[in-house]
């Protein structure tokens, strides 16, 4: 299990947006085994878009020019130069099925990471975006 999920961590073509359907500590072992960075960002006491995006700024190591914006996480994920890295694995932790946001800012999200999966493939690297809800 852990060589498969290793090997699919890797993939271009797999890389998207996923619930979590594995142990946590299997997908973190797993991500250390593929060379892949991981960002463990913890929802669970996120209720608004100040505090997502201050989350993700936080866990991403973010420069000081991020605006604290979905322009701004926009420009961060597809930037990521102060963390390179073959691939990336963003696990988003105990935000439940609108990772704390209201609706119309989860779908924004939603685009802004279905976006940096993709601009990622184009670069050869792949980007994963896990949802733990129950951690």
């Amino acid at each position: 299990m852990t060589n498969d999920l290793c090997a699919r961590l890797q993939d271009l073509n797999e890389a998207g947006i996923y619930q979590l359907s594995c142990p946590l500590t299997v997908l973190e072992a797993n991500v250390v085994l593929s060379g892949l960075t991981l960002f463990e960002v913890d929802l669970s006491v996120v209720y608004s878009k100040g505090e997502f995006l201050a989350a993700l700024a936080q866990v991403l190591q973010a420069p000081d020019w991020f605006g604290h914006n979905w322009d701004a996480l926009a420009d961060v994920l597809g930037d990521l130069s102060w963390q390179p890295a073959s691939g990336y694995v963003l696990l988003l932790c105990g935000g439940g099925e609108n990772l704390g946001l209201g609706e119309v800012d989860h779908e924004i999200v939603t685009e802004i990471f279905n976006d940096t999966v993709n601009y990622w493939k184009l670069q050869g690297k792949p980007f994963w975006v896990f949802i733990a809800d129950g951690v």
